[in-house]
């Protein structure tokens, strides 16, 4: 997929990670491992966590 760097589907588990990453968070908070290892519904409860309580 040559030129698609940077570019993931919207709400697949590449956008959470994007947006995760723009937020400064590359870790979990709790295990402190990487976010690439976890499966896309712990992301993407993470995410909205996140957002939550930006609000």
């Amino acid at each position: 997929m040559k030129g698609r760097s940077g570019i993931a589907y919207q709400y697949s588990k590449g956008w959470y990670l994007q947006e995760l990453k723009k937020m400064g968070i590359n870790h979990h908070p709790l295990e402190k491992r990487k976010l690439e290892n976890y499966k896309t519904f712990v992301v993407r409860n993470l995410y909205f966590e996140k957002i939550a309580k930006q609000k």
